[in-house]
């Protein structure tokens, strides 16, 4: 797999919640990332997706939680999520419709 490929299928979306919402006045944004994506791959996938500068990434893991229905007990998925801060004047048109 090249480079221009791998960067394609790092992000995997968008997180959408309230805390997320009030940190995009402060140009920063949410996305679901790949497991074993690091910090200078998102980097780079923000910038040639979106075509704006970033200028901070942070990752962290979400654990995986346990959920009961009735008897039967089960987890679910742990993922990825990167915080990614971009530069002066610059945001993120997600196409939304007002």
């Amino acid at each position: 797999m090249s480079g221009e490929e791998r960067l394609l299928q790092v992000l995997l979306g968008t997180v959408v919640s309230e805390k997320s919402t009030m940190i995009g006045a402060d140009r920063q944004y949410v996305f679901k990332v790949v497991a074993d994506a690091n910090k200078s791959e998102v980097k780079k996938a923000v910038e040639v997706l979106f075509n704006v500068g970033v200028t901070k990434v942070r990752v962290s893991n979400v654990k995986s939680k346990v959920k009961k229905f009735g008897k039967i007990e089960g987890r679910r998925r742990g993922w990825k999520k990167a915080y990614v801060t971009l530069q002066e004047e610059q945001s993120i048109d997600f196409g939304t419709k007002s």
